[in-house]
């Protein structure tokens, strides 16, 4: 009895393993590709706000990618690739911090047009990568912290596209700047909030 009570908890956790597994190479194919097209365009139009939503994709995608690798791993190894999923998120934050501050000494005008386009496009995107994840974000801390990331898109995707709507109504390049900010901001408290929980696993 107690054999097959095992087995059948082993039998359940490899399943578990295996769909937790599909599910994050298709939530990272998707953030690698985005970046590709955030980047290209957040250059092009010259937004900085498009910028920073890249380089969260960029950071996801790594976040996604050691989430992999610690997959079958202890729950201690789980919490130090969360703790790198916040120093992500933090290094991304300050990086976009840094840059926004530059720019406000710059006189530089963002396409909104093009800004509204591809936010809609990553709104899309990390919608279904969010609704794949969501079914395991209570799983353990591993997948908690990857599911915060992929919150934080949607709400850093929505701020584009109201920084590229707020752009195109007022003619000012000051709202990409300031919800580039704003984006900062979030990045660096959910890069607390990860650093936290995994801090009292350890």
């Amino acid at each position: 009895m107690g054999e097959s009570c095992c087995a059948s908890k082993a039998t359940d956790l490899a399943a578990l393993a295996k769909e937790q597994s599909r599910v994050l190479w298709i939530v990272l194919l998707i953030n690698a590709l985005m970046f590709v097209i955030e980047i290209g365009f957040g250059i092009y139009a010259d937004s900085r706000a498009l910028m920073a939503d890249s380089l969260d994709m960029l950071g996801d995608t790594l976040a996604y990618a050691s989430t992999l690798y610690v997959l079958k791993m202890s729950l201690k190894a789980k919490a130090y690739s969360s703790l790198f999923k916040a120093f992500l998120m933090f290094l991304t934050g300050g990086f976009i911090f840094i840059k926004t501050i530059f720019d406000f000494f710059h006189q530089t005008s963002p396409d909104p047009t093009l800004m509204s386009i591809i936010g809609g496009v990553a709104l899309l995107a990390n919608g279904f990568c969010l609704w794949l994840l969501s079914k395991h974000k209570n799983d353990d801390i591993n997948f908690r912290s990857v599911w915060i990331c992929s919150r934080n898109d949607i709400i850093a995707n929505s701020s584009v596209i109201v920084a590229g709507l707020l752009v195109l109504a007022t003619g000012s390049r000051y709202p990409d700047l300031i919800i580039g900010l704003g984006i900062t901001l979030l990045f660096l408290k959910s890069s607390l909030e990860v650093t936290k929980e995994a801090r009292a696993l350890l």
